[in-house]
């Protein structure tokens, strides 16, 4: 079964390691510990896209993935240029980042350090961040408005990261 939001939008979860960009009326969710999410949002053309990523950054060409921050925000980017967004009209939200458990701590600074780097280099503005901390969060947002809900959670149960709805992995 489907999930659909309160207005029928279609609800795709991003895993650990993807990224995807649509300009279907959409909300994509994620559940991020010291994950990290980054939302891009054309402002003209409004679509978006969202990578979630569980490491700062590879160096090893051989191993990039995008379960790497600098990978995987480069990848949403390119993705979003190629569907005819503009650099200048794209705008950044960031996510996550938290010391959500023992040794987390360094991960979550690290990822969010490497999102906003590759963000810098881009051009690409950061709009708004809800990172760090100690609480996970669930993210949704919806690509045709630019909107993202962030919930802020106490702790990260095995049924958050179970989902009946469709998944992008």
């Amino acid at each position: 079964m489907m999930e659909t939001d309160a207005y029928g939008k279609k609800v795709l979860y991003v895993e650990p390691g993807h990224s995807l960009c649509t300009n279907e009326p959409v909300i994509l969710k994620a559940v991020v510990g010291s994950c990290v999410v980054v939302c891009l949002y054309e402002l003209e053309m409004q679509f978006g896209g969202m990578a979630h990523f569980k490491w700062p950054l590879v160096r090893d060409p051989s191993s990039a993935t995008t379960r790497y921050g600098n990978v995987a925000t480069g990848d949403l980017i390119r993705m979003m240029l190629e569907a005819g967004g503009e650099a200048e009209t794209l705008r950044a939200q960031i996510i996550g980042g938290a010391a959500a458990g023992p040794g987390e701590e360094e991960v979550g600074k690290d990822n969010v350090s490497a999102a906003r780097g590759v963000l810098e280099r881009a051009g690409i503005p950061i709009a708004s961040e809800d990172v760090g901390g100690l609480l996970g969060r669930k993210v949704a947002f919806d690509v045709t408005s630019g909107q993202v809900a962030v919930l802020k959670v106490h702790q990260l149960r095995e049924s958050d990261w179970l989902r009946d709805a469709e998944s992008v992995d």
